[in-house]
């Protein structure tokens, strides 16, 4: 095929609200290095990332839930995931399913015409493991909210499935970061795992990979959500932040408490979460969406022997994992919306507003 020289591109321009997110109609088709492959992109999923980085959410400046629109205060030293400052203009964008176009002197030309997802975590493949030395697709470099796109040929996945290009970019960021949750808490079939925020993109992949794993799952969401959360397999569903969560639980599988909690959402609710786990419990945290500051009485950490685990950087054995998974039909994609490129930024406020059960995607057509 002919690659041309200029793309549409939407292009984030720096902190701030919505305005910051230009669409660009000539921007530059990227050239790949020695070890990177071409990817004319289909399609590309939204995840929180996206967002939290537009507005600065991660800068310790801001105390409040997030809420996708601009902050009075920012901090220049740590407004991204990483703590460290991201370079404008930038194309975000970590979710990208497409077909390998042009490839690296370095890189297998038989990867041409396959069909890819993208792993996010950009590595020293020198030493993978490292996590200081990490970056996100889309965050320290460009992602795939643009017609093409480059990226390491080991940032990718061969995925042989009947599954659409939108559906295929529902996994990779929320899933692995989902999958990489569980496996920091050891979640096995002798578990019961209470999912907070069970409707978002990694929420409803929570529900999937601990019933996987054979776990008894909790979902916690508004009711509104239930009968889709029921579809995942979920055991037994809590509606969103219930006044006594152990009665609660009490109720819906027989007991007070569980030995997994695994959370999303962070804010006022976390005390109760936190005092629902079992002696020896294990709570694991991907997100703070309802606010990142809450109230930890360390009696409760402490004397109940329970395990604390932040889980954002993942070892590269999850994201191969979640490409077989997909192959074996052994997950199923929660597509919510589907949006043109040209239409991100509704796309995003959709996102944002929650109201959503899944992913939303960006499509190329």
């Amino acid at each position: 095929m002919t690659i041309p020289t200029t793309m549409r591109a939407f292009v984030l321009t720096g902190h701030g609200d919505m305005d910051k997110l230009v669409l660009h109609t000539d921007w530059p088709v990227p050239s790949p290095s020695s070890k990177q492959v071409l990817i004319k992109v289909a399609a590309c999923g939204l995840n929180n990332t996206d967002v939290n980085t537009r507005s600065g959410w991660y800068s310790k400046a801001v105390t409040e839930a997030t809420t996708g629109g601009a902050y009075d205060a920012v901090n220049n030293e740590d407004p991204t995931w990483g703590g460290a400052p991201v370079t404008f203009p930038r194309i975000q964008g970590a979710d990208a399913c497409g077909t390998v176009v042009a490839v690296g002197e370095s890189v297998d030309k038989n990867l041409i015409g396959k069909r890819v997802i993208t792993d996010g975590w950009i590595r020293d493949w020198s030493d993978p493991m490292n996590m200081d030395s990490t970056g996100y697709f889309g965050s320290e470099c460009d992602g795939g909210y643009a017609d093409y796109t480059v990226t390491d040929y080991r940032n990718i996945g061969v995925v042989n499935s009947n599954m659409t290009d939108a559906e295929l970019a529902t996994f990779s960021c929320s899933y692995s970061t989902a999958e990489g949750m569980l496996a920091r808490a050891n979640v096995t079939d002798a578990d019961t795992v209470l999912v907070m925020g069970a409707s978002g993109g990694v929420g409803s992949a929570l529900v999937q990979l601990a019933k996987r794993r054979g776990a008894t799952v909790v979902a916690m969401a508004s009711e509104s959500k239930h009968e889709a959360l029921a579809k995942l397999g979920a055991d037994a569903l809590l509606p969103r932040n219930p006044e006594n969560l152990k009665a609660a639980l009490k109720k819906v599988v027989g007991k007070n408490q569980v030995s997994v909690v695994a959370d999303v959402v962070g804010g006022p609710y976390f005390g109760e979460s936190l005092d629902a786990l079992q002696r020896g419990g294990r709570y694991t945290c991907s997100g703070a969406i309802a606010g990142p500051i809450v109230e930890l009485d360390l009696r409760t950490f402490y004397l109940r022997d329970l395990t604390l685990t932040g889980s954002t950087v993942i070892p590269p054995k999850i994201f191969n994992d979640l490409v077989g998974y997909i192959e074996r039909d052994e997950i199923k994609p929660i597509l919510a919306a589907q949006f043109p490129l040209e239409e991100l930024k509704t796309a995003q406020q959709m996102f944002i507003d929650k109201k959503h059960t899944g992913n939303i995607v960006v499509t190329m057509d």
